[in-house]
């Protein structure tokens, strides 16, 4: 990427490109309400900045639609030139043979400098390859952070938990004062993938599915995760933690609604709740057990990133890599991170957001980013699994069994392993 290029500048490297018809080109996106409203004038704000290129966003539904669509697309030849894929079908579209260019390949054969170290530390690996060549473009990046009723901690005088020995601590009086201490939105993303991070824990062998895909295996019958959740079946009997299902809205309006004093939530999340919540509320990272070795770690991202569909002509190219250089200059993301609440993945814009005064009035919207800045650890980057997001459907079957009383944590753990074995092997068939 071009360090540190104003949007004039980078106007005239895109107007000087070409002098011919534009170029159209299309972005695939599984964004809908607000956020679909403000990919529309990220796309808007790029046709008006050069005239090489047309770029028309179209949403395609759900993330998970969003990638059928996209790999039915690209094997009938009809393939849009981005495509936006969520965190869990990584895996997937890296994969599929042929199917996309790196996005530091095309980035490179544009012309321009492409800087890895330009992105936020825990955004960097996610989406690039084992030795950290950027496949996919990060886009919209989030983390799960600690949002804090603050009225129900003062009236509990106790302080926000940095680990879950403190959080264990100060539940009862989060009871005794009238609140749900603890809920949360996905126990996938926030308390089984980021617990791998968080804790510096490693999430599957082969470098948690980076290296290959051949033998690939989860860890989440490790001993540490059969704690987690059998500490949180533990506070949920207790009412310590209140589980309301897999949905994510369901677990967010107990917090929304004053009666839950903490809730684990995506740091993209701020924005709608500034809307939604009916008390003042603040925001910390998630927390970590104190008990693991070496925890205490950066966590991993969710969103999803943006891909260069293959098999496009040299002038479509050239257009998806000046977009991509467009959408991460410091103002665009600047203008991204205020408009929708997700981080910004580079450094550069994150300085220009608190230059100008942001967290200063938005607190909240820098927790995320600081705690992707947090020190990595070995486990910490990211993973790289495939059919991932039916493996979070096994997850969430038998998370949902732990907390109805239908099986043990110990059984749950081992099927999630079993079953989750068998789609990675599934997948190594497949692949390519």
């Amino acid at each position: 990427m071009l360090k540190k290029l104003s949007l004039a500048a980078l106007a005239l490297v895109f107007s000087a490109t070409t002098s011919m018809a534009a170029t159209d080109i299309t972005w695939w996106h599984g964004m809908s309400g607000k956020n679909g409203d403000v990919i529309n004038e990220v796309a808007k704000k790029f046709n008006a900045a050069q005239t090489a290129c047309n770029l028309t966003p179209v949403s395609k539904g759900t993330y998970e639609e969003v990638l059928a669509a996209g790999i039915a697309a690209f094997r009938s030849g009809e393939q849009p030139n981005i495509l936006q894929v969520f965190d869990a079908g990584a895996a997937t579209i890296i994969n599929a043979k042929g199917a996309v260019i790196p996005a530091e390949d095309l980035i490179n054969k544009a012309g321009y400098k492409f800087d890895r170290n330009a992105f936020i530390d825990g955004i960097r690996y996610f989406y690039a390859d084992a030795s950290g060549k950027f496949v996919g473009m990060p886009f919209n990046s989030s983390a799960p952070i600690m949002y804090i009723n603050t009225d129900a901690l003062k009236k509990a005088g106790v302080e926000a938990p940095k680990t879950w020995e403190e959080f264990e601590a100060i539940a009862p009086k989060l009871m005794a004062a009238g609140f749900i201490p603890l809920v949360q939105s996905q126990l996938t993303w926030e308390f089984t993938e980021n617990f791998f991070s968080r804790n510096n824990v490693q999430f599957a062998s082969n470098n948690n599915g980076y290296d290959t895909t051949e033998g690939t295996v989860l860890n989440v019958t490790d001993p540490n995760l059969e704690m987690m959740f059998t500490k949180l079946k533990d506070w949920s009997d207790k009412g310590y933690f209140g589980y309301y299902g897999a949905g994510w809205s369901d677990n967010q309006k107990v917090f929304e609604d004053n009666k839950a004093a903490l809730w684990i939530g995506s740091s993209g999340s701020f924005g709608g709740l500034q809307k939604t919540a009916t008390m003042p509320f603040s925001a910390t990272f998630l927390p970590y057990w104190g008990s693991i070795k070496g925890a205490g770690t950066n966590s991993f991202i969710g969103g999803a990133a943006l891909f260069a569909m293959s098999g496009k002509s040299d002038a479509e190219n050239k257009c998806v890599a000046d977009f991509f250089q467009f959408l991460t200059s410091a103002e665009i993301q600047k203008f991204w991170h205020e408009q929708t609440g997700y981080v910004t993945v580079t450094k550069a814009a994150y300085d220009l957001a608190k230059k100008e005064g942001w967290y200063e009035k938005t607190p909240v919207a820098e927790v995320g980013i600081k705690q992707l800045m947090l020190p990595a650890g070995q486990w910490s980057k990211g993973y790289r699994l495939g059919f991932y997001p039916q493996i979070r459907e096994v997850m969430e079957r038998e998370y949902n069994k732990i907390f109805a009383n239908e099986t043990s944590v110990k059984d749950a753990l081992s099927t999630i392993k079993k079953e989750g074995d068998d789609l990675l092997a599934r997948f190594a068939k497949t692949s390519g």
